[in-house]
């Protein structure tokens, strides 16, 4: 339990590396002292064994999630000229990534049940300058793959699943990240596979995909010194390659841990004016956040100063829509946004990380249960 003056925090990653520290320390050390600091063994190793939990044939190790979007869309020929459509319900990072390939981000709202892409607004944007889609799924549920994927087909779209929250969720049997053409995986310290460090990884089962997404992310290098196309540098640091190898392993457990600490918040809070997270049929949520909403920004912004002055710390993902931000709001193309616009209002993230203990639990439990006791 946090002791009295101490924040419970919405994360802790040090409490995933203390968790597996016998192990991740080691493996650290055997990084240090082996002659590959760039690139080599572990970092195959990480990506071979990543791929295969995924359920695809190639992984492509590089520098950030955000990288792994940029590459992703730079491999499969989207650049200057394009539309690639993604949510403003969302980190700003898979924007920024559109605009690094050159292509032109537009922006569509989301589903009111699970606050993924809406297939229907995305098929209000659709134009002839449109290249791919950027499905991204939030907070650790899957987005409406079936719906996208058609969509994607009837057009000659190319389809990248952001799974930078989703690591280890489901969609109907199978693993996100191998349903679209190429998928993007983010490592930050707080995901539910997180290094200590930025690391980030593309999936693909595509071959020849993946050979160029090896070329682009070093200089466009096969061979040391000698381009065969113009890439960046963009590698997965062998350091973190160990560490997250540890913790792959642990990665079932502790996505089963964050679904028990969800469906606690969910029993505890039934009948509470909230809108609680949802899991739709055939979906397998692994809880990255959790993600509830209230009835009006009055109440969250109330909520979260009654939980902080009881030393709880809440998040919200995300209070200001991309669309809305001053970097593009003046240009972005966006259809209606309804539902991205109450979300940013209405959202709070509670604490939630597999190593939460039961009792700090419960103290979030008590205080949201107080809070409504009181403003009834």
């Amino acid at each position: 339990m946090a002791k009295d003056g101490q924040m419970l925090p919405v994360a802790d990653p040090r409490a995933g590396y203390l968790a597996y520290r016998d192990e991740i320390d080691p493996a650290i050390r055997a990084v240090l002292e082996s002659s590959q600091y760039i690139l080599g063994a572990k970092v195959e190793g990480f990506e071979h064994a990543f791929a295969a939990f995924i359920g695809v044939s190639h992984g492509i190790g590089v520098n950030t999630g955000t990288d792994a979007i940029h590459l992703a869309l730079r491999g499969l020929g989207i650049g200057n000229g394009d539309e690639v459509i993604t949510v403003s319900h969302g980190a700003v990072a898979t924007v920024a990534a559109i605009r690094m390939s050159g292509a032109e981000p537009v922006l569509a709202d989301v589903d009111p049940a699970t606050l993924n892409m809406s297939p229907d607004a995305v098929r209000y944007l659709l134009t002839d300058r449109t290249k791919a889609i950027v499905a991204v799924h939030l907070y650790g549920h899957p987005a409406d793959l079936d719906a996208l994927t058609t969509l994607c087909k009837e057009h000659g779209l190319k389809l990248i699943e952001d799974c930078a929250q989703a690591h280890g969720a489901t969609y109907k049997g199978r693993t996100v990240g191998s349903i679209g053409d190429a998928s993007a995986f983010s490592f930050y310290p707080t995901k539910n596979l997180g290094g200590i460090g930025d690391a980030g990884m593309v999936l693909t089962n595509d071959p020849d995909l993946a050979r160029r997404l090896r070329l682009l992310r070093q200089y466009g290098w096969e061979t040391p010194q000698h381009s065969l196309l113009e890439g960046w540098n963009s590698r997965l640091d062998p350091l973190q390659a160990a560490i997250l190898e540890v913790k792959l392993a642990h990665l079932d457990g502790c996505n089963a841990r964050r679904h028990e600490l969800a469906a606690n918040y969910s029993a505890a809070f039934s009948g509470l004016p909230l809108r609680l997270p949802t899991e739709q049929d055939g979906c397998g949520h692994v809880y990255h956040l959790y993600v509830m909403r209230t009835v009006d920004q009055g109440v969250r912004n109330a909520l979260r100063e009654h939980l902080l002055a009881h030393d709880i710390m809440t998040g919200i993902h995300y209070p200001e829509p991309v669309h809305m931000q001053p970097a593009y709001r003046a240009w972005i193309r966006t259809g209606p946004m309804p539902v991205t616009s109450e979300a940013a209002g209405t959202v709070i993230s509670l604490s939630l990380y597999p190593e939460l203990k039961d009792a700090d639990q419960q103290r979030v439990i008590d205080q949201v249960r107080n809070f409504f006791s009181l403003h009834k």
